[in-house]
């Protein structure tokens, strides 16, 4: 049985769509429904039905306009593995020969896996999932006539759980389906699921929203997605979650399951963070996010009482980087962020989704609650800067820390690494493996904070200090969230 959460093939993600009816031949134009004023389909477009026509009404027509534009991705991985003898189940003979990694001859395995995706401009432009395609070494993508195409990666971010494709189809324009303001969604909203579930082939199942803004999802860096009851299995994610006016309000990522199957708790990256990335690519560059420059914690009802405030909601800020526009703005430790461009943040992850999804260069607004006083701030958000230089130094000598890749910290550069905590001073990069860091137990992502009685606050502090011990090291470094001391004799 597994519980939890599960992403990727054999693991659980969402999406479903099934080719219904005949495909639309392939043209320049998206495939936006026709329709009535509102754009949708009629009887199916935010108006309860009423009387046995409406009904009846069927989301074949949605289907109809919309499946072309979803694609099977079809990955192969080629994987190094060891075989093992028999006998070292038996724990004498492990005694002797350890885990068996010495024994025998290294040999490759073939890893396939599948997902989906969806296309997203009529020049082969394909949106998928991180995770569908991670570590591939040959991607194929077949389109909804069974043409298949082999795929080159034209941006991967992790941090987001997005990945996009390209296929090479000449001067042909592909269907493709537009992305709409996932901000518009509300709980309630009827929507499909289109992918390929456990490789059946083609699938469209239905459901509606059934929550928007949730955060405590653990899925990517930045959790925030919509929730949905539409039937999603393995073989979905990267597929579209399409409301029923043709156009992509998320792509399925995950659902959470405690038989490996769909039981109507799926998640989706909202279409606006895919078309922050999507604005990157196509401007011919690579996805960067703004620097807020600030940190936080969700505003809980024991906090909400102490800070004088109605009811618990917002983001209390607890540090403020000194370089960052919010510190120009005049944001301080203590208040209390309650909105982001009128959209209400109520966590940390809501709060680096909003500014994730917005350019860096534009102007946003937040309402701040400092002391019972409402105020508005308004900065330009910008690029992550390189501040201090990153001066990438391999370590050597006669210390325990000799082997490690060391740089220091700047927004930038722990955007670049995946760092999560604050971007402030010397973090190990990768630690060379058999070194005496290695031995010593160093890990990438180790942030050093003391050596004997100076402060690292630069490589070259850490450089100075290694250099002046005499064959004893007092060292203190943060992991996580954890400040371990030791002292180490080398």
């Amino acid at each position: 049985m597994m519980r939890g959460w599960t992403v990727g093939w054999g693991a659980l993600v969402i999406l479903s769509l099934i080719a219904v009816g005949g495909a639309r031949p392939a043209g320049a134009e998206s495939l936006a429904p026709d329709g009535g004023g509102n754009g949708g389909v009629a009887g199916l477009s935010g108006e309860v039905p009423t009387g046995r026509t409406q009904i009846m009404m069927s989301f074949a027509p949605v289907v109809k306009r919309t499946a072309p534009a979803v694609v099977n991705i079809f990955t192969k991985t080629v994987v190094q593995e060891r075989p093992l003898a028999p006998f070292l189940d038996d724990p004498v003979f492990r005694r002797f020969f350890g885990d068996g990694q010495s024994l025998g001859v290294p040999r490759e395995r073939v890893q396939n896996s599948l997902g989906s995706g969806v296309i997203v401009s009529a020049d082969g432009l394909i949106v998928t999932n991180h995770h569908v395609i991670k570590g591939a070494d040959q991607i194929t993508v077949v389109l909804s006539d069974r043409r298949e195409f082999e795929a080159k990666v034209v941006t991967d971010d992790p941090r987001v759980d997005l990945a996009m494709l390209r296929i090479a189809v000449g001067v042909e324009r592909l269907p493709f389906l537009q992305l709409r303001d996932s901000d518009e969604v509300e709980v309630g909203d009827l929507v499909l699921a289109i992918g390929n579930p456990f490789g059946v082939g083609q699938t469209v199942t239905s459901g509606i929203v059934s929550a928007v803004a949730r955060t405590a999802v653990g899925v990517s860096d930045y959790s925030f997605f919509i929730q949905t009851d539409a039937a999603i299995n393995p073989g979905n994610s990267g597929g579209p979650l399409v409301t029923l006016d043709g156009r992509v309000v998320g792509i399925n990522a995950a659902i959470y399951s405690q038989s490996g199957g769909s039981i109507g708790i799926g998640f989706a990256i909202p279409a606006n963070m895919v078309r922050a990335v999507l604005a990157a690519v196509t401007s011919g560059g690579k996805p960067v996010r703004p620097w807020l420059g600030l940190s936080g914690q969700a505003v809980t009802a024991e906090l909400a009482a102490s800070l004088g405030l109605v009811r618990p909601a917002g983001v209390l800020i607890k540090s403020v980087d000194p370089r960052s526009p919010a510190a120009r703005s005049g944001l301080k430790i203590g208040d209390v962020v309650i909105s982001v461009n009128g959209h209400a943040v109520d966590d940390p992850e809501a709060l680096s989704f909003r500014a994730a999804t917005e350019p860096v260069g534009s102007h946003v607004t937040l309402n701040v609650t400092r002391r019972g006083v409402e105020r508005t701030v308004e900065f330009v958000l910008i690029a992550p800067p390189e501040d201090p230089p990153r001066q990438v130094t391999t370590l050597s000598g006669h210390n325990p820390l000799a082997g490690a890749t060391v740089a220091n910290l700047s927004p930038a550069y722990a955007e670049e690494i995946d760092f999560t905590g604050p971007p402030q001073g010397v973090v190990i990069a990768d630690v060379a493996q058999g070194s005496p860091a290695g031995r010593v137990g160093f890990q990438p992502g180790d942030v050093l904070l003391r050596v004997d009685d100076r402060d690292i606050g630069e490589v070259r502090d850490l450089r100075t200090a290694l250099a002046a011990g005499n064959g004893q090291w007092r060292i203190r470094l943060r992991r996580d969230d954890q400040v371990i001391d030791t002292t180490l004799r080398w």
